[in-house]
């Protein structure tokens, strides 16, 4: 609507709290919040232009509404892309991503190790409309150059990865996509732009599930899509528009003051998992540690470069068992015994989350899937949160130390 009125060049740490839709007329500090369906027109003429789109202003809010004006301006500026759309979560995001980049016959090859709602999406449910997927290595990426076909309209990354952080050098994708006629999406929900923005390294297209790092405490669920206008708003927003894939104007509202506090949570945040991660290490009860921050993870060079040298809020770890039976009896034990802890799927809170991935958020893939994906019966994954760090550790350790 009405450009912004902030000067050029300013960091992400200021636009986070400035950029928005000018204030209105009572000149209100905080951003408001317009709670309303629909808006009142002045007269025929301009409400018939505006409908037309002929004009700027607002008349419905599944077509626009100035509170999710304001959220889509500041993430867009944080990640450094022309725009962003708004949607109702962060899996509604990459519905819309699929449904308006992909076709009947086209292709998409996509990282195995992803959210296992974006594989089933991708894998079960688009394929149903004639769109194939290819799942490669998350890592590797002659398997990415492998998978192409001459139909390959997408590849689809997220980085790092849920649960393992696996990460995806984002400029090398971005290159091999582009070579032959394809788009890169990556999903940034666990980085955030904070840490990386992805389009800076040649994405085409950020995704986010708002819901988690963005918002930050848990309250509500919104997504987003970030990228140029050509393609999310002259193609995504009409789709978004018409099929009713919109934010609501309190989750906009409530995230936008999340995006205000980002910085500091996830510096905070990163720099306690790190202390976590090099003290689960050296655990006898644990037997691996998966976190970019670490040294000892394969990818770590790359994520100090990718991720302004930093490694995230987000571990995981496989407890010992010698079975699968032994290793899931194991992980539950230590998830079972915290008391500080929450038990919960959802992930980027200030509140510590513990959970247990290959029955939650990967539940509904099969075992091969799973396995194929790297994903045991004996890995938890934590996102750390704001609490005292040894607290933590002491709640942690009711369960490995009687395992």
């Amino acid at each position: 609507m009405t450009d912004s009125t902030l000067p050029q060049g300013l960091h992400p740490e200021t636009l986070a709290v400035r950029e928005a839709l000018p204030r209105s007329q009572w000149g209100e500090h905080c951003e408001a919040l317009y709670m309303t369906s629909s808006f009142v027109q002045p007269d025929c003429e301009t409400s018939a232009r505006r409908f037309a789109a002929q004009e700027d202003g607002y008349t419905y809010s599944r077509t626009g509404n100035p509170t999710v004006t304001s959220f889509e301006r500041r993430l867009a500026a944080m990640e450094g892309t022309e725009c962003a759309v708004a949607t109702s979560t962060g899996m509604s995001a990459i519905l819309l991503v699929a449904l308006t980049m992909l076709k009947a016959g086209d292709h998409v090859i996509c990282s195995l190790s992803m959210f296992g709602s974006t594989i089933k999406l991708l894998g079960t449910e688009m394929a149903r409309f004639g769109v194939e997927t290819t799942f490669v290595s998350q890592t590797d990426i002659s398997e990415w150059k492998a998978a192409i076909k001459p139909n390959t309209r997408l590849f689809f990354a997220e980085t790092p990865t849920n649960p393992l952080t696996d990460l995806c050098d984002i400029a090398a994708l971005a290159e091999l996509a582009h070579a032959h006629g394809a788009l890169l999406a990556v999903d940034n929900s666990f980085a955030t732009p904070v840490l990386q923005q992805p389009a800076k390294l040649g994405a085409d297209i950020v995704v986010h599930s708002g819901t988690k790092f963005l918002d930050g405490q848990g309250r509500t669920m919104i997504g987003a899509v970030c990228g140029s206008i050509a393609l999310v708003d002259k193609v995504m927003g009409t789709f978004l528009r018409s099929g009713g894939l919109n934010a609501a104007p309190f989750n906009a509202w409530t995230v936008m003051k999340g995006l205000e506090t980002l910085a500091l949570r996830v510096k905070a945040q990163s720099a306690a998992a790190l202390e976590l991660a090099a003290w689960l290490e050296a655990h006898p009860k644990v037997a691996r540690v998966y976190y970019p921050g670490l040294k000892s993870h394969s990818q770590y060079e790359l994520a100090m470069r990718q991720q302004n040298g930093l490694g995230g809020g987000v571990l995981s770890f496989d407890v010992v068992g010698d079975t699968p039976e032994n290793l899931r009896k194991n992980a539950f034990h230590v998830v079972d015994h915290t008391q500080v802890c929450s038990i919960t799927a959802n992930l980027g809170d200030v509140k510590t989350t513990i959970t247990h991935p290959a029955s939650t958020s990967h539940g509904r893939l099969t075992e091969a899937q799973r396995q194929a994906a790297g994903l045991g019966q004996g890995l938890i994954r934590i996102s750390v949160g704001l609490e005292h760090l040894n607290d933590i550790k002491v709640d942690l350790s009711r369960g490995l130390d009687t395992l």
